[in-house]
């Protein structure tokens, strides 16, 4: 999509829809927001609807770097712990590893 065709009204829209996404544990919508609409609110020159843009902008990175940070130590302490887990561990898995790591 073509971001530089749509009207600012359009683009603030859009902005919009992917933040409000974000929150249906879709986070890679935040991810495409700040990528696509990062110009927009940071760079071009001021228009009437960029501080909004602005506002899901820094909000959609913000959202997103929480679920990194939240999935990342989810992971880490699966990946430590799964096999003390014992019978919930291997139910949390979709592969049952064999063995002890």
């Amino acid at each position: 999509m073509n971001l530089e065709r749509l009207p600012n009204e359009e683009k603030l829209s859009l902005c919009r829809k992917y933040y409000l996404g974000g929150f249906a544990f879709l986070p890679f919508l935040w991810l495409v927001n700040v990528v696509w609409f990062f110009r927009e609110a940071f760079v071009k020159p001021a228009y009437t609807e960029q501080l909004q843009i602005k506002t899901y902008v820094k909000r959609s990175a913000l959202g997103l770097l929480l679920w990194i940070a939240v999935l990342t130590t989810w992971i880490t302490i699966f990946q430590h712990f799964r096999a003390e887990w014992g019978e919930v561990g291997d139910y949390l898995s979709f592969t049952i590893p064999l063995g002890i790591p």
